[in-house]
């Protein structure tokens, strides 16, 4: 374990999280197919070892210093893009059924490449559009926690994911700057999709000392039929 990791692992022990050396080798494979690919792709800004290991991996488990990933069986991640949050939560809690869901097939194969050669169970891996895919039977209403990092204003993201957690489940956003304004202004989207704000999470990543927020909602009641409304049409006329 060089400095890197062990820097990583005692900042996951302050939050009651501990990794198995095989656990630190899937991260490490993580972070070097990450690099490798993004030659190739346009996957992510950030590169550097310390900052992947810190920006995206640390960021993602984020989640799990506020939700008790213990309860949790299924999780989905929606427009994950690398894989972020769903594969470094996977990574750690091992237990977690993982679905993903991008529109985009290259990074739907890159996807596919990380969990063969982490070894990784129990993940499926989604092509497609959320709209289109949260009116599917064994979707629809299904997930313990939804989640969705820095994808979209609240409102929109309410449309995308909402529609895919189980009644009395959770569905929570992972922000950078202070989302007071976007969660006032989705008031009118919660109501219509059946959610309610029980939190709003803030804390610093570590170094930088940048701000995070995670909004966790609360799923009231089942998704009402009419949503989430065709493809594209959350984006053009979001529910506000």
């Amino acid at each position: 374990m060089d400095s890197i990791q062990e820097q990583f692992v005692q900042r996951l022990k302050k939050h009651g999280i501990t990794l198995e050396p095989s656990q630190l080798e899937q991260f490490e494979i993580y972070f070097k197919e990450l690099v490798e690919w993004n030659e190739k792709m346009n996957l992510t800004g950030i590169t550097e070892r310390e900052q992947v290991y810190t920006k995206h991996f640390y960021d993602s488990i984020s989640l799990a210093f506020y939700v008790n990933m213990g309860e949790i069986g299924t999780l989905a991640d929606i427009g994950s893009g690398a894989g972020f949050p769903g594969i470094p939560l996977k990574i750690c809690f091992p237990h977690l059924k993982l679905t993903i869901i991008d529109s985009l097939n290259k990074r739907i194969s890159f996807l596919q490449h990380v969990v063969q050669e982490t070894g990784l169970k129990d993940v499926e891996l989604l092509h497609g559009r959320a709209e289109d895919w949260g009116r599917k039977a064994g979707y629809r209403d299904h997930f313990d926690l939804v989640t969705a990092r820095a994808v979209a204003r609240q409102a929109v993201l309410n449309e995308f994911c909402l529609p895919f957690v189980k009644v009395n489940g959770l569905f929570a956003a992972m922000k950078g700057s202070d989302p007071a304004e976007e969660v006032q202004e989705a008031a009118k989207s919660l109501k219509e999709l059946r959610g309610k704000v029980i939190e709003v999470e803030r804390f610093l990543l570590p170094v930088e000392e940048s701000a995070r927020h995670i909004v966790q909602i609360r799923k009231t009641a089942p998704t009402p039929g009419k949503y989430p409304r065709k493809a594209g049409t959350a984006v053009k006329s979001p529910l506000v």
